[in-house]
């Protein structure tokens, strides 16, 4: 048996036929109609990815993500009907991952599922390695633990905004641009989600990281170009 998942989509047909794809993959399933039961799931089980539906009959799949971001770092993509940027990007900045629109193909979704899953396994059991810790002005990135420390106070990042901050320090003193970030952390075959979810998990990194837009002392944006961390 491969990694957990944890589905909530309040249309039945939808998340059994997600569940499907993904018993065919060898996941462990934990599918639930509500709100309610997935809380409950989330305190009670270990987790390696949760799939949210954003509408739900007792409660959004905001506030569950918004729950799972209070004591975890697994990945979380958000299922939305809707096709307004605001849901997206709600859902990003509450500490989501990645999000998918409906209607969607499964085997789209399980392409994606396995992504996250790849790079938050990769930081979680990498070999050890001499170079795995990154040091910077009092940031202290541990490739290998996935643990992320500002002034010795641990940061709590998703592994899409772990994933960029890496980057960034790996490159300090070069500009990396939006389409090379979103290359590294998705692949081109995501490149249609646009520039704009890079745009918002820096904004969420920086809030975390208490940076200032105007003038940051860790991601500097550079307009037009992207973004670097001077050296």
């Amino acid at each position: 048996m491969k990694e957990s998942i944890l589905i909530v989509d309040d249309e039945q047909e939808i998340a059994d036929l997600v569940e499907v794809y993904l018993n065919n993959e060898e996941y462990k399933v934990f599918k639930f109609y509500t709100a309610a039961e997935a809380l409950a799931c989330i305190n009670e089980e270990k987790i390696d990815l949760a799939l949210l539906d954003v509408m739900l009959p007792d409660g959004n799949g905001f506030s569950i993500c918004q729950h799972i971001r209070e004591k975890y770092t697994y990945p979380v993509i958000m299922l939305t009907a809707k096709e307004e940027e605001t849901d997206k990007i709600t859902g990003l900045t509450l500490g989501a991952d990645d999000y998918i629109t409906k209607p969607f193909r499964p085997l789209e979704l399980v392409a994606r599922v396995k992504a996250q899953l790849r790079r938050y396994t990769k930081y979680n059991s990498a070999p050890v390695e001499p170079d795995s810790v990154i040091v910077h002005s009092g940031l202290v990135i541990d490739t290998n633990t996935h643990e992320c420390l500002l002034n010795e106070k641990p940061l709590a990042l998703t592994p899409t905004e772990f994933s960029i901050l890496k980057i960034l320090c790996l490159q300090k003193g070069n500009v990396v641009s939006s389409e090379q970030l979103f290359y590294e952390i998705w692949g081109d075959e995501y490149f249609s989600k646009g520039n704009n979810t890079i745009t918002v998990h820096i904004r969420h990194l920086r809030e975390k990281m208490g940076d200032c837009v105007e003038n940051p002392k860790y991601i500097k944006t550079v307009w037009g170009v992207g973004y670097k961390i001077e050296k």
